[in-house]
């Protein structure tokens, strides 16, 4: 190692790090002018490269020369951006920060699928925008096109730091964040504010589009997940500052960039024999910084003075659970053996789904506490089940045991952020962990699968085997064989049932009061930690068990069964229909991609999964502006109260106070007694 090849490979990070920064400054730009933690900056920013590649290359029809090509696309994030605002932002106003950015990931998901039907999910190389070449510096090349990301980004940064501080839009998107009725009754408009910044967010997106084409091909996931370091940037800058979140993000691209280097090494961590360094190490990497910067910058990001709603969706006391177990139960029964090999997979897939949706339902329904890592905590159990047998020769129904308590441990770990932040700043934390257990944890071949895939045995006892490749067949003949779905469906009925039991116990109730008013709780002696804890072992302790369920399934699973991308597609789906009850995560289960709706999709109009998450994304910001409680809440529990009526005071309206006791109403009246200015 010589220190002249280290700043070579820091200078080579600049690119990067300028892309990295330019996101943080999407994020910041979101927040400080809207109050969204967006974090589909990154989909926008992608959406933008596609544009210009396909302006460049004629995949329009028609081949468009540089100029025309990057002026049509700033134009197109421009159009992009006045989209967004229109959509999920000004819709949503009046909504918690938690529904605002769960919007934003409805975006980030219609945003993908759209890439991916429509230009296919292979990486597209596009021509660059930069001066190529390369300068000789420390004994080693380095391209200049990092120079020019770094300058350009560099005076975007200037540019918005100099605005927001010495003009008088920057003064009044201040005064906006910081106590919107006053801005109002000052003659500001806070939804023309918005708008602006949520412009100038997109156009920066379409610049940094522009300037990735120049160091790395476009694809579907590169740019939308640099959103996890971006986030990593803006908490350092605790969303506000430009300069800091610019700093911030050229640190994080130069110590990726020294992280290639060290993988050269022969004393760097390998998997799978030498010259394999271990993947994933970038991204754990975020996951530390990210973690650092919550625990030490979280408490410096300042509160926004909005008008809004800080109520949660309702948790309603099941009805009549054993009943519709059983009628609902044996429908299943019945479907899992009568139709069709394709349709039962994708209806046990559902089965599988509506276990991992369980999860949600006790972590976001009861506890209040949204946790993306959920579908990462089977992947954890599914690995474990095929290490177990693979190294140790343990099979069911130990090592679906054993996978089960493995998850629950780092469930639980994982919740111990949950006692310091919550809310928006948790799903940060959750999101960045899911993409390290992805590529850290089930990305090499030493506790994961690699490349290649993790074999994991059928499940049998005594000699008989009721796993997917059982000898017994459905109606149509054909795998899975029904003994599985059966067995699935089992498992399914009665963790549904366990929860329903959850609702109406001493420890439910506590975990409802915990969701609707920490402080409130704990007056009362309820040990707010300790509940919070319990719930994530509880749904720690499902995940797992879906987890498993899909390991026995496929017989063969690999890092992208439990994805990041899987993840937010269930998150998605479960907010639809509804994420704080039982049935809304059955009915959510038979949408998600992969399940039994897909399914027919593909079969009946040979639509691929990604029509489901395309649609599902907008669905999810319907949902969140006209049901945010789900739909299933009107299916099971009737349409939604009256309201109280409003009464307007000038351009504010109050509402009268929830009631505490409410818990079923989620009624979160930390904040004061009226729905009106936050502190």
């Amino acid at each position: 190692m010589s220190l002249n090849q280290v700043l070579v490979f820091l200078l080579l990070g600049l690119g990067s790090g300028g892309l990295i920064a330019g996101i943080g400054m999407g994020v910041v730009l979101s927040y400080r002018g809207a109050g969204v933690i967006n974090i589909s900056v990154g989909a926008i920013a992608m959406l933008a490269g596609f544009c210009y590649w396909a302006l460049r290359t004629g995949d329009f029809g028609i081949t468009f020369a540089a100029p025309w090509a990057v002026t049509l696309t700033l134009i197109f994030a421009i159009v992009l951006g006045l989209f967004f605002e229109g959509f999920c932002v000004r819709p949503l106003r009046r909504a918690s920060p938690l529904a605002k950015l769960v919007a934003t990931l409805g975006f980030l998901l219609s945003a993908q699928a759209a890439v991916i039907l429509a230009f296919g999910e292979s990486a597209r190389p596009q021509p660059a925008i930069l001066p190529g070449g390369t300068v000789l510096l420390f004994g080693g090349a380095v391209q200049i096109n990092r120079f020019w990301i770094f300058g350009i980004l560099l005076a975007i940064t200037l540019l918005f730091a100099g605005i927001f501080r010495w003009t008088k839009f920057g003064l009044g998107t201040r005064a906006a964040a910081e106590n919107e009725a006053n801005a109002t009754l000052f003659g500001l408009s806070p939804n023309r504010l918005s708008l602006v910044n949520t412009v100038a967010m997109s156009l920066t997106m379409g610049i940094v589009g522009l300037l990735a084409a120049s160091i790395q091909s476009v694809d579907s996931q590169t740019l939308p997940l640099m959103v996890v370091p971006a986030l990593a940037a803006a908490m350092f800058g605790s969303f506000t500052s430009f300069g800091i979140t610019f700093v911030a993000g050229l640190l994080i691209g130069m110590a990726e960039s020294l992280l290639t280097y060290f993988e050269t090494f022969s004393w760097f961590p390998t998997s799978g024999g030498p010259g394999n360094p271990i993947p994933g190490v970038q991204e754990l990497m975020i996951f530390v910084i990210l973690v650092i910067a919550m625990l030490f910058r979280a408490s410096r990001i300042p509160g926004r003075g909005d008008i809004i709603d800080r109520r949660l969706p309702a948790a309603p006391r099941p009805k009549a659970p054993m009943k519709g177990a059983i009628r609902w139960g044996a429908l299943a029964a019945f479907a899992i053996w009568a139709l069709p090999y394709g349709f039962r997979e994708g209806l046990i897939y559902s089965l599988i789904a509506t276990i991992s949706l369980f999860s949600l339902v006790v972590i976001t329904g009861y506890v209040g506490q949204l946790s993306v890592v959920q579908i990462s905590l089977g992947g954890v159990a599914g690995f474990t089940v095929s290490h177990l047998f693979t190294n140790f020769g343990i099979a069911f129904p130990w090592a679906g045991i054993i996978g089960v308590i493995f998850a629950i441990v780092i469930g639980v770990i994982s919740g111990f952020p949950a006692l310091r932040v919550r809310g928006v700043g948790l799903v940060v934390v959750t999101l960045a962990a899911t993409d390290a257990i992805q590529n850290f944890g089930f990305g090499n071949t030493t506790w994961g699968a690699g490349n290649t895939g993790a074999a994991v045995p059928s499940p049998s006892i005594f000699g008989f085997n009721f796993g997917s490749n059982a000898t017994f067949h459905g109606l149509g003949g054909g795998e899975p064989s029904p003994l599985f779905g059966w067995f699935t469906l089992l498992l399914t009925i009665i963790i549904g049932l366990l929860i329903c039991n959850l609702r109406r116990s001493g420890l439910g109730q506590e975990m409802l009061a915990v969701r609707a008013n920490e402080r409130a709780a704990a007056a009362t002696g309820i040990n707010v930690r300790n509940v919070k804890l319990i719930g994530f072992a509880i749904a720690s302790g499902i995940a797992g068990v879906s987890g498993v369920l899909l390991a026995y399934s496929y017989g063969s699973i690999t890092a992208d069964s439990y994805g990041t991308l899987v993840a937010l597609n269930f998150i998605a789906f479960g907010y639809i229909i509804g994420i704080t009850t039982v049935p809304g995560a059955v009915q959510a289960a038979v949408g998600v991609p992969g399940g039994l709706f897909a399914f027919a999709l593909l079969d009946w109009f040979g639509l691929q999964g990604n029509w489901l998450s395309f649609v599902g994304g907008f669905l999810l910001v319907l949902t969140l502006i006209h049901r945010p409680g789900g739909v299933a809440l009107d299916i099971f529990y009737g349409p939604p109260k009256k309201p109280f009526k409003e009464r307007p005071l000038g351009r504010m309206i109050f509402r009268p106070s929830p009631v505490l006791a409410n818990g079923a109403a989620g009624a979160d009246v930390t904040e004061g007694t009226t729905a009106g200015v936050s502190s």
